[in-house]
């Protein structure tokens, strides 16, 4: 029998003081004592009530959540494949069947030429995932001689991967089993070892090991230990796979270590000493001919839009000058090839990519596109020497596109462009970039998606992140052509927290100026509105994780603006989880967002703007919440105390909705059509508290 009421949680009202302040968590209880197991029969029940009550409201829905998904889905090349990619010996491949959820990677030597019947199955997600609620392949490495593949799996959604090495060409398992692993997979240059971060009890990548194939994961050698908590370390190889690259860092600062990779517990070079508010990353170029190695160091020391240096390997810490940061250029990123190099950034908020001579530096050749606002950028181009480079791009009105771009020629050579079955004319559609004042004068971005045939106002889809200093690009989306092709506008809010428009648009929206991402979201919608676009009301929003807390946030200060409203493991719970030094993010987090334990003036700020702890009594926009009871990032009683407050204080009668997965994460469910269902869920939540649902 269906569920008729939704359930209410029971108060259990706990008490704390911090700073003179006295603070009542009626939900606290939610969270289990016994965390990262969650075994409470209480707590399960209540997370299981809610699911019913979320499947009893959405069932009148079905109807439109599977039109959706089979819109949705036709519009996805089922039996498809990549661009095959050489590396050394071999061609490298992925490829997706007909109605597999999950893909294959294939290679075939260089050596075999057109011949298919050369072609070898090193690794069949679909297999590895039979049987499995939850399936997700993490890091995938070939060993330098081609014989061996590493490979990590998580099958629950705690990210606490497994890894497992087999011989490609039997099949055969090797007896090694190395647990707890959240990083890449490196080989050791004579394939004898792996190199690897390992996870602790906190879920906290604190240690960089070395293990040797045939022995006990438990007699690993520890190459690096991060004692700092809040900080987190990573492994990787050097361009030219000659140096394992030891980093470590949190938000806002960075220390890097090289080592051999023919000889990992050599003594390894410290490139500069941590200083806190300097990141750093370095990559070497290290011809191998006796020559010195020449460090490439990108960094924020003198600007905050970083710079790239060079620096000897005999003086890894005396930085010289090669590309100046600048106001106008943002410097996001670089990569090393023997004949040349490549910087990426942004500029005025679009990618650039530069190709640039090591022997010439006023050299630089910018990749032109031919569209005025787009995302591109390096894909995978894993060989040092090469005479090409593999590209990626697309805009909201382009289906994604991979190009050679041929370095001596600069020509672009289309390779493959998405495929969309069911037809797709990128005629009927309107891009553009619009700019909205904020309320403290500043220029905020907007990327906008709609039909050519669709007048305001019109209801709207805006999305928004605003955090860690990710910008959210205007690419393309098939699913999102369900929305558009219902009326709806489509909008990305650049807003601050994101690094959109530079170093400087991330820092005016982290820390004490947090609150600037919240109000740049709701005047763009404001603003969206005084042109013409939509209205108050017909407004759906949509954010997960931080841009769930950005969802928490505007609901609680405009909650007339919203007509409906889409969390996804929303970090809502902000004061209570940067309180507490034992979860597995908080201590790694305190950069980003302040540390209310230390410090009085980060507990009143945060705790002001704390979707959790500002709920009140008032009307509240339709709701839909999801949760990873799994999710060892935005832990799954975030979402479900922010639901029990909501229907406890809330003065309306519109849709509160709380679906828990209990056996998945932070990314929600596995697999490709999985997923979709999902979207497909969020969609018809839309379309029907907006009422579109009978559009279709």
């Amino acid at each position: 029998m269906a569920k008729t009421t939704p359930p209410v949680a029971e108060r259990r009202p706990t008490r704390f003081t911090r700073h003179g302040v006295t603070v009542t968590d009626d939900y606290a209880w939610l969270r289990d004592a016994g965390y990262p197991e969650v075994t409470d029969p209480a707590i399960l029940a209540h997370l299981e009530a809610e699911n019913a009550w979320f499947n009893a409201a959405m069932a009148g829905q079905q109807p439109l959540i599977d039109h959706l998904f089979t819109e949705m889905r036709g519009r996805i090349k089922e039996a498809d494949r990549s661009v095959p990619q050489k590396d050394g010996a071999f061609l490298y491949w992925i490829e997706y069947e007909e109605g597999a959820e999950y893909k294959k990677w294939w290679r075939r030597p260089i050596s075999a030429g057109d011949d298919a019947t050369a072609d070898e199955l090193i690794f069949d997600e679909t297999a590895a995932a039979a049987g499995k609620d939850y399936f997700r392949l993490g890091a995938i490495s070939v060993s330098n001689d081609g014989r061996l593949l590493a490979y990590a799996i998580d099958d629950n959604g705690s990210e606490r991967f497994v890894a497992r090495i087999k011989v490609i060409a039997t099949g055969d398992m090797l007896p090694d089993e190395i647990p707890d692993t959240l990083s890449g997979l490196v080989w050791t240059s004579d394939d004898s070892a792996l190199v690897y971060a390992r996870v602790n009890d906190q879920w906290r990548t604190d240690t960089v090991l070395l293990h040797r194939l045939g022995t006990a994961a438990s007699d690993d050698t520890v190459l690096y230990h991060e004692a700092d908590e809040g900080f987190r370390v990573g492994v990787g190889l050097s361009a030219s796979e000659r140096w394992l690259v030891l980093s470590t860092g949190d938000h806002e600062t960075g220390e890097a270590r090289l080592v051999p990779a023919a000889d990992p517990t050599a003594p390894q070079i410290l490139v500069r000493a941590r200083e806190t508010g300097v990141e750093y990353d370095v990559d070497v170029h290290d011809l191998g001919d006796g020559t010195e190695p020449v460090l490439y160091i990108h960094t924020n020391d003198t600007h905050e839009n970083f710079r790239l240096a060079t620096a000897p390997l005999s003086k890894p810490h005396e930085w010289t000058t090669l590309v100046e940061g600048t106001e106008d250029f943002y410097l996001t990123g670089f990569d090393l090839f023997r004949d040349f190099y490549v910087t990426e950034g942004r500029v005025r908020g679009l990618d650039r990519i530069e190709v640039r001579s090591y022997a010439d530096p006023a050299r630089i050749e910018p990749i032109t596109f031919p569209e005025a606002s787009y995302e591109a950028g390096l894909a995978d181009n894993p060989e040092w020497t090469t005479d090409r480079l593999r590209l990626t791009y697309e805009s909201m009105i382009s289906p994604a596109t991979v190009y050679d771009y041929h370095v001596a020629t600069r020509a672009l050579e289309p390779l493959k462009v998405q495929e969309i079955p069911s037809g797709y004319d990128a005629a009927l559609y309107r891009t553009e970039r619009l700019e909205i004042e904020a309320r403290d004068g500043t220029m905020v971005p907007v990327s906008i998606m709609a039909r050519k045939d669709i007048a305001g106002p019109a209801p709207l889809y805006l999305y928004g992140y605003g955090a860690y200093g990710i910008a959210i690009g205007p690419g393309f989306s098939t699913g999102r052509l369900s929305l558009v092709d219902r009326g709806m506008v489509f909008a990305i809010a650049h807003i601050r927290g994101g690094d959109d428009l530079g170093r400087r648009w991330y820092k005016d929206g982290k820390l004490d100026k947090r609150t600037n991402t919240f109000n740049d979201f709701v005047d763009v919608a404001k603003g969206l509105i005084e042109r013409g676009l939509t209205q108050p009301g017909r407004i759906a929003i949509s954010g997960g994780s931080a841009g769930g807390e950005l969802m928490g946030a505007v609901i609680n200060s405009d909650p007339d603006l919203w007509g409906a409203v889409v969390a996804h493991v929303p970090f809502v719970d902000v004061l209570n989880t940067m309180l507490d030094e034992t979860l597995p993010l908080t201590p790694g987090e305190w950069p980003e967002w302040g540390n209310p334990v230390e410090d009085k003036a980060a507990f009143d700020l945060i705790r002001s703007y704390s979707p959790y702890d500002q709920v009140r009594a008032q009307a509240y926009p339709p709701l839909m919440v999801t949760a990873g009871l799994n999710d060892p990032r935005v832990t799954y009683w975030e979402p479900a105390k922010w639901v029990a407050k909501l229907r406890e204080l809330k003065t309306d009668d519109n849709a509160l909705l709380l679906k828990t997965n209990m056996g998945a994460g932070h990314g929600g469910k596995s697999g490709r059509f999985e997923s979709l269902k999902e979207t497909a869920e969020e969609f018809a939540f839309i379309l029907w508290q907006l009422r579109l649902s009978d559009a279709g």
